[in-house]
């Protein structure tokens, strides 16, 4: 046989046919490995957080958001309102983990130590917004103003925190009072 006989040739042919095909299974079934990881972790997000809307959860996701940091995502909007104005003084610090109500050496303590540390990335606020307006769709309105007015209590509570001059004049700077009238905000309705 030489090397262009038509059987080496069908050979070689169907050698490379293998290879592309085998090659294309290994992608598929990445692909379906990955699609079934998200699944998962939508319904684990799901059940963690009560919402049903697949838009919210996809979106809550693509945050980074994972059922196992959704509680986390409760005390971003107190470490906002204390690095609203750019520094975290030692009252607001001591405020803010006195509100968060998590235990030091939980998950959630860990990433409050590290936020309260460094100002952590818009898209975490980005992230609770999405999270309430989620769970505002799935409560009702007496739900809803339960969960609004405990958590504008206890950020408004980080904000007089620290501020004044002497103990006199506003102690809720305008950058904190813009924060707490951004998180009320997300309460409403929106895109």
């Amino acid at each position: 046989m030489t090397p262009d006989s038509p059987e080496i040739l069908r050979d070689r042919g169907r050698s490379l046919e293998d290879e592309f095909f085998r090659r294309e299974d290994q992608r598929l079934m990445e692909r379906l490995k990955q699609l079934k990881a998200a699944e998962a972790t939508r319904e684990a997000l799901a059940e963690a957080s009560g919402i049903t809307r697949p838009a919210v959860l996809d979106t809550l996701m693509e945050l980074g958001v994972r059922a196992e940091t959704l509680a986390a995502l409760a005390i971003v909007p107190l470490v906002e309102v204390a690095w609203a104005d750019g520094v975290l003084d030692a009252r607001e610090r001591r405020t803010v983990v006195d509100r968060a109500g998590v235990a030091r050496e939980s998950t959630e303590g860990a990433l409050l130590e590290a936020w309260l540390d460094r100002r952590p990335d818009p898209k975490l606020l980005t992230a609770w917004t999405h999270l309430v307006r989620g769970l505002c769709e799935q409560l009702d309105s007496e739900g809803v103003a339960r969960l609004k007015t405990g958590l504008l209590e206890r950020a408004g509570a980080v904000a007089a925190a620290s501020g004044g001059v002497f103990g006199v004049g506003s102690k809720v700077s305008r950058s904190e009072a813009a924060m707490l009238a951004r998180l009320e905000a997300a309460f409403t309705p929106g895109p």
